[in-house]
């Protein structure tokens, strides 16, 4: 019996070796390269129907403007600048129950809905529970076709038969070729599933949407370089325990990357939040110490967000500091300039910063909201419900301007609030806006003494 050959591969970037090393030389990860069988087998040729590719001179090249399907989810289309493009390649992640399947449904009923065949290749669950979910979600199309499949070249065979609109594979991780001694999930695994989905999707103009597992710490599992060879990575985002989603695009050859989608989970699948900011303020208590609302832009859209603070004096020597939905050495620098220009005692309190709802933002204009928040619990003293106040703050305790902020203006003004205060090297940017009263500051003795 011949003797197996064997290769060792990294699982972040794909780089093989012949023996096994501790650090990747191509991506420098520790511990990542695992044991592969290396079978020099020819793989099973893809449909003949693609055509093959010429050089050409760019002169010659035509140009067309991209062919988009919409999902008639204004969210979505938002986030993939307009649609589905035609021939795209798009990779959907996000952690278990976040409702990645339920979203592909609701995709599959709108493509449908306009007469376009869709394939949903299920490599995780039976047609039955397809059914049950489809059922529960109300997806009526007749166009909508389920392969519970995950032998790629029989999906490739039945791709080729029914010349699908759109392919959805669920999940890529799932999939194998025969031919590849490895075992699904392995990195040779999706590297070749991804290439033959690659090279179907472009060479018969078809989208397709491939759905992702992550790892623990919320990146994609498989090699790095799945990322590199689709056209489009979307985060869903959101924790199972609340109500909303979000859909962060990471990576958009056809697009822009700053843009996201809200969306809230119900019984009947997703809805959109077309005005995530009275979402997030809906509850806020009124009159308390410790809260103030911000604007953070995410993408191109200003979004109004709580920021809580809670500050407890502790018999500890070394006072405990937590942050939620903000970043910690952030957090951890405001209480310093907060003790070191403000003169306020917070060596002795242990400070706790959230943003309501579950947000996580890491944007700089959120600083003058957090260093409000803490000096309002610390001196337990509450600030008007109607003011909304943004800014990026600095070491020295200057208060610092930030990016656009006239929408953030407009959107506190739309929400009802009265006042927003706003660092005055922002004003040049800042037209006068009736109904809205802004106040300019310069650094953070300023916005206490207007605040507080």
């Amino acid at each position: 019996m011949p003797k197996l050959k064997t290769v060792h591969v990294c699982a972040e970037c794909g780089h093989e070796s012949s023996k096994w090393l501790g650090k990747c030389p191509g991506c420098n990860a520790w511990g990542s390269f695992y044991e592969e069988i290396l079978d020099k087998a020819p793989t099973t040729p893809i449909s003949s129907a693609i055509k093959k590719s010429v050089p050409e001179k760019l002169a010659d090249i035509k140009t067309t403007a991209d062919v988009r399907y919409k999902t008639h989810m204004s969210e979505l289309d938002r986030v993939l600048n307009g649609g589905i493009v035609e021939g795209s390649l798009v990779l959907l992640s996000g952690s278990p129950g976040v409702g990645k399947s339920t979203l592909l449904l609701q995709i599959c009923q709108s493509i449908g809905n306009q007469g376009l065949k869709v394939l949903y290749v299920s490599g995780e669950e039976s047609a039955q529970q397809i059914k049950i979910r489809a059922d529960r979600l109300k997806i009526t199309t007749d166009n909508l076709l389920i392969l519970p499949e995950t032998n790629i070249s029989v999906v490739e065979s039945y791709i080729e038969n029914i010349s699908p609109n759109l392919i959805i594979i669920d999940s890529i991780q799932t999939m194998y070729r025969q031919e590849i001694a490895s075992h699904p999930g392995s990195v040779s695994q999706i590297r070749e599933s991804a290439n033959s989905l690659i090279q179907i999707g472009k060479g018969l103009n078809i989208p397709v949407i491939i759905v992702g597992h992550v790892t623990k710490d919320g990146s994609i599992a498989g090699p790095r370089i799945l990322e590199h060879m689709v056209d489009t990575v979307l985060y869903f985002e959101g924790d199972n325990k609340a109500n909303y989603r979000i859909i962060r695009v990471e990576k958009n050859r056809f697009g822009s990357t700053n843009e996201i989608g809200v969306f809230e989970m119900r019984d009947i699948g997703l809805v959109e939040i077309t005005n995530p900011s009275e979402y997030m303020l809906s509850g806020r208590p009124q009159n308390a110490p410790g809260s103030v609302v911000t604007c953070a832009i995410e993408g191109t859209r200003p979004i109004l967000t709580e920021v809580q603070a809670l500050t407890s004096y502790t018999n500890f020597g070394t006072p405990r500091r937590m942050a939620t939905g903000v970043d910690y050495n952030r957090a951890v620098l405001l209480l310093a300039v907060l003790e070191k220009v403000c003169g306020l005692n917070l060596a002795n309190y242990d400070s706790y910063i959230n943003l309501a709802g579950g947000m996580k933002i890491a944007e700089p204009s959120l600083d003058a909201a957090i260093l409000c928040a803490v000096a309002s619990s610390y001196k337990n003293i509450p600030l008007s419900p109607d003011i909304m106040v943004f800014g990026e703050i600095g070491l020295t305790g200057e208060v610092r301007s930030v990016t656009n902020p006239e929408k953030r203006v407009q959107e506190a003004k739309k929400l009802g609030f009265k006042t927003c205060i706003a660092p005055r090297t922002s004003f040049k940017d800042l037209k006068k806006i009736d109904g809205i009263e802004i106040l300019g500051i310069n650094n953070v003795a300023e916005l206490l003494n207007v605040t507080l």
